[in-house]
C-alpha cells in the first residue's frame, strides 16, 4: 500500500498509466487524500477509548463491550476504532474523485478497487478478532469523508485560480 501511495506521489510529476488521463491538480488530489485519509484514521484511533474484541471480557480479555460513541474507556487498552488495516484500502477512495470527470470508466474501476481492498483488509482483521465489520465500515465513510473534502477544496482551488 506505501509502494502504492508512493508510486502516486512521484505520479503527481511523472505521470504513469492511468494518471496520464488526468491534469496535474487531480493527481496531486489523488496523492494528498491516500496520506489524509490514512492520517484521519489513525488520529481517530489514537483517541479512541474502543478496545478491539480480542480485548473484551467476552472472548477472554478485560475489556467489556461498549458502544463506540458512550466515550467512556471501557477497561481495556481501547485505540481500536475505526479500523486502521481496512483505510490502507479505504485511503484510495480518492481515486474516484480524481478520475471522474476525465476517466469516468477508470473513476469507477478505482472505486470498486478501493472498495474491494478496504473490505478484505476489514475482514482479514475481523477474522482474527482484531475489529467488528462496525469498526470496517467507519473506517470506510471516515475515507470517504475525507476524500469528498479534498475534492471539494479542490475543485474550489481550482475555480479560484
Amino acid at each position: 500500500v506505501w509502494l502504492l501511495e508512493l508510486a502516486l506521489c512521484v505520479g503527481v510529476w511523472w505521470p504513469w498509466g492511468p494518471l496520464r488521463r488526468i491534469g496535474t491538480a487531480q493527481r496531486l488530489q489523488l496523492a494528498v487524500t491516500g496520506l489524509l485519509a490514512a492520517s484521519a484514521v489513525s488520529l481517530v484511533k489514537s483517541f479512541s477509548l474502543t478496545s478491539c474484541p480480542w480485548d473484551l471480557q467476552d472472548f477472554g480479555g478485560i475489556a467489556r463491550h461498549l458502544s463506540h460513541w458512550q466515550a467512556q474507556p471501557d477497561g481495556g487498552p481501547g485505540r481500536c476504532f475505526p479500523a486502521g488495516h481496512a483505510s490502507a484500502g479505504f485511503g484510495f477512495l480518492g481515486g474516484y474523485f480524481a478520475f471522474r470527470d476525465a476517466a469516468p470508466a477508470v473513476a469507477r474501476l478505482w472505486l470498486a478497487g478501493a472498495l474491494a481492498m478496504g473490505l478484505v483488509l476489514g475482514l482479514a482483521q475481523q477474522w482474527r478478532g482484531a475489529h467488528f465489520l462496525s469498526h470496517t465500515l467507519w473506517s470506510g465513510w471516515l475515507c470517504w469523508v475525507v476524500a469528498l473534502g479534498v475534492d471539494r477544496a479542490s475543485r474550489a482551488l481550482r475555480s479560484s485560480v
